[in-house]
């Protein structure tokens, strides 16, 4: 699996993975978006991991890794930001729904209306 799972410690906010899917965005094109859009570009991609899951596994866990790719991009892009705690628990909990046991009971609906919102909001300002 391609999924680094964290940072080094919980005070280096540095990433460890170098092997960007999106090396564009990693360039720094990312930071040019609005948190909004940022956020709705993370919710896209978690709603294809979230479709393809019982069609094709493959296709689920790489939709999965490009969301949490964005999802780390949009945590540097905020790392001073009272976003933050917010951000990174959301990384946990996706982590624990997508890889490990779903301690936290999350669902398809919750992140689907989780995200939904920063769709429609990124729609609306367009």
């Amino acid at each position: 699996m391609g999924v680094e799972l964290g940072y080094e410690n919980c005070h280096s906010k540095k990433l460890k993975k170098m092997n960007y899917i999106h090396r564009d965005l990693a360039s720094g094109k990312w930071q040019k978006f609005t948190f909004v859009e940022q956020m709705a570009n993370v919710g896209s991609e978690i709603f294809r991991a979230i479709s393809w899951r019982n069609k094709n596994l493959e296709y689920s866990q790489k939709a999965f890794e490009r969301g949490l790719e964005l999802l780390d991009l949009t945590i540097e892009a905020n790392k001073n930001s009272h976003k933050l705690k917010e951000l990174t628990r959301l990384r946990e909990i996706l982590i624990d729904y997508f890889l490990f046991n779903n301690q936290y009971s999350s669902s398809d609906k919750f992140f689907k209306k989780y995200f939904y919102a920063f769709n429609y909001a990124a729609r609306v300002s367009v």
